[in-house]
């Protein structure tokens, strides 16, 4: 009585079909695919970008006025 048997799964999963049936169980499966490539996607991205740095510059006239304070 410890582990599931191949005749156990089989059961479990003739009841989710007959539950969720057939176009609910594909939709399912096709989100948590797309889910699963948006994650990989973003750690793709994550890793093939370097940290940049934003210098911030200011107008000609704005570096005049600071200059003259």
């Amino acid at each position: 009585m410890g582990s599931f048997s191949a005749a156990h799964w089989l059961v479990v999963m003739v009841v989710v079909f007959v539950l969720f049936g057939k176009n609910r169980l594909s939709e399912t499966m096709a989100d948590f695919g797309e889910g699963i490539r948006s994650f990989r996607k973003g750690l793709n991205e994550d890793v093939a970008q370097p940290e940049t740095k934003v210098i911030e510059t200011l107008p000609a006239d704005a570096r005049s006025s600071d200059e003259q304070t």
